[in-house]
């Protein structure tokens, strides 16, 4: 059986060398879009299974059907406690969860550890400051350290850096140019920081991997500019000016009385090297290294999509082709946000208590594919409740997850009600009217200042919540300070039998881009694993606060082959594809996910 499917593979790859185009949708290495158009995002008809190139618009990666299931996920309390809310949070590759909040609004829930570690806070007029603002927070056995924190981090931005360390840029007061690092190696360690590092003021900025492991940090309040930052805590900075920022920004109505609608932009690397960036209903293609502007995009329609409407996007799964050379399907999604007016009749900057009126939150999806010449925005199927303030985030199979949020209002200290408790089961290559389903809903509301993660292990962490300026406990929405997990729809344990197991020591955990890389894998009912069964993904753990996931990344390589329960897989062709760092590798047996490992790619 295994001989007859690698022969039917090796036909299809044939087929494709002679019946494929090279300009193909996704094509990675031309230096700008390429021609193609689409009618529709992903087949409006089911496609038939196959395992070739041609399927440019996502298709099924399997050569039979995926096996189903009808259970809608379960919730479970990871910890009742944590004592520190997670407006940013960051999984590292040591499996600790990081995650912090604004240290210049009074007290948290815990103190910092060992007792009587009071250092001085320079955002608290310089008084000793007992309290912790950050975590370490270790997923496996839901325990968690202090970490102290200097410089505001008050909505920031971050990265990892290709050697697995997490670096957060800017933020506020002393904080509003710094770099702070956390190290890898040091599961004990506090962050490091260096103040006025960066170039320009990056309050509500956002991060991009580049290619080369550099970083390009876009935007944040009246910072309208760029500067790209290396993994170091020592380099000369330097901002580009960008005039679309400005452009896009929706004036204020007086001093303090902001409105912008553009805050924490949408940044996506397209594998030519060049960056998406979508702010409030514009986008762009950027030259990060030249800051020229390669395409100006249709404005989408509907509403303003980042801060403060905050909606979500995310960049779907790059499947790489047979022969490693572009990605079949380069697709940016948006979803959820609010009408342009919409903070203004909400927070208090311009409406009294009183005065307040929340707006229904948009409901509405469109896609894009950047790399076209004619890229145009496509209606994508509308979600079934309107989400503001949810995350986006990738799964190991290949969908994607709506969680968290809010149906009416927008971000910002208690601008927003209706508590959308329900995730959303994205699948965006099924036929239209299909892609969206409803899992079970949690009981908890986690609203501004919530965020969420994907685990190794499959599961989703959530975490955060605090509607408020100061923590709050007596209110309609509180400051949440439990940790739960989601077990999605694919962790039914009447499908346990069908989830593959890696076995890490057969298994090539340092990848060299174009190189072909061992997968050992078993599955658990003993089951052979053959071609056109499997499904490998590449997570890239992002950086998420405020509905944004920044650097995500969900890489689909090539396989070559599969024997004796060994798969053989090439790496991505460059940083183009896959910007060097750690992942999350998973094995997917017909839509059965089992839990990954860390791999390294450079």
């Amino acid at each position: 059986m295994a001989s007859l499917l690698t022969t039917f593979f090796l036909f299809q790859l044939f087929a494709i060398s002679v019946f494929t185009s090279p300009d193909d949708r996704g094509g990675a290495l031309s230096p700008g879009p390429v021609a193609g158009g689409s009618a529709a995002p992903g087949p409006d008809v089911a496609a038939a299974p196959g395992l070739g190139d041609s399927n440019t618009h996502g298709e099924s990666d399997y050569a039979k059907p995926e096996i189903e299931t009808n259970y809608k996920g379960a919730w479970a309390i990871d910890n009742p406690n944590v004592g520190v809310c997670a407006m940013q949070l960051q999984l590292m590759p040591n499996d600790q969860v990081i995650w912090y909040d604004a240290i210049s609004l009074g007290p948290s829930a815990r103190k910092l550890e060992p007792e009587g570690n009071c250092p001085i806070n320079p955002d608290a007029n310089n008084k000793s400051d007992c309290w912790a603002h950050a975590l370490a927070y270790d997923w496996k056995t839901s325990k968690s350290r202090t970490v102290k924190l200097r410089g505001e981090p008050w909505c920031s931005s971050g990265n990892l850096w290709p050697n697995g360390s997490m670096v957060a840029t800017g933020g506020t007061l002393s904080g509003v140019k710094a770099v702070r690092m956390m190290p890898m190696d040091d599961l004990r360690a506090d962050f490091s920081e260096k103040r006025d590092a960066l170039g320009d003021f990056r309050w509500y900025s956002s991060n991009q991997i580049l290619e080369d492991g550099t970083a390009i940090v876009v935007g944040g309040r009246e910072a309208f500019s760029y500067e790209i930052v290396p993994p170091s805590l020592e380099f000369q900075p330097k901002k580009i000016d960008l005039p679309f920022l400005k452009e896009t920004c929706t004036p204020a109505k007086g001093p303090n009385m902001y409105i912008e609608n553009n805050l924490y932009p949408f940044l996506f690397l397209l594998t030519d090297g060049n960056v998406f960036l979508f702010a409030n209903n514009r986008a762009i293609t950027l030259n990060p290294t030249s800051g020229k502007i390669i395409q100006e995009h249709p404005v989408c329609p509907g509403g303003s999509r980042n801060y403060p409407p905050s909606g979500n996007s995310a960049i779907l799964p790059l499947k790489i082709s047979s022969d490693n050379t572009r990605a079949l399907n380069v697709e940016i999604v948006i979803c959820g946000g609010n009408k342009p007016d919409a903070f203004e009749k909400v927070d208090v900057k311009h409406v009294t208590d009183k005065g307040k009126e929340f707006v229904p939150a948009l409901k509405d999806c469109h896609r894009i594919h950047p790399m076209d010449i004619d890229a145009q925005w496509e209606n994508e199927q509308d979600m079934p409740s309107s989400r503001i303030m949810g995350d986006l985030l990738h799964l190991p199979t290949g969908d994607l997850l709506m969680i968290n949020g809010a149906q009416k209002g927008t971000s910002g200290w208690e601008n927003a009600i209706e508590p959308n408790f329900t995730p959303l089961l994205y699948q965006p290559f099924k036929p239209m009217g299909s892609r969206f389903t409803e899992m079970n809903p949690t009981n908890i509301s986690r609203m501004y200042h919530s965020s969420s993660a994907l685990l190794p292990d499959t599961k989703v962490l959530v975490a955060g919540s605090n509607p408020h300026q100061f923590y709050t406990f007596n209110a309609m929405f509180p400051t949440e300070l439990r940790v739960e997990k989601f077990s999605p729809h694919y962790l039914d344990s009447k499908l346990d039998i069908q989830r593959p197991v890696i076995n890490e020591k057969g298994t090539d955990k340092v990848l060299k881009y174009g190189k072909p890389f061992k997968i050992a894998a078993s599955l658990q009912s003993k089951k052979p694993l053959v071609l056109g069964e499997v499904k490998v993904t590449m997570l890239y753990p992002p950086f998420t606060t405020h509905g944004f996931s920044q650097n995500q990344r969900m890489i689909v390589p090539t396989l070559t082959d599969v024997a004796d329960n060994v798969i053989t897989a090439l790496a991505p062709p460059s940083g183009k594809f896959a910007p060097p760092g750690y992942y999350i590798l998973f094995v997917n047996y017909l839509g059965v996910p089992g839990t990954g490992i860390w791999v390294h790619i450079d």
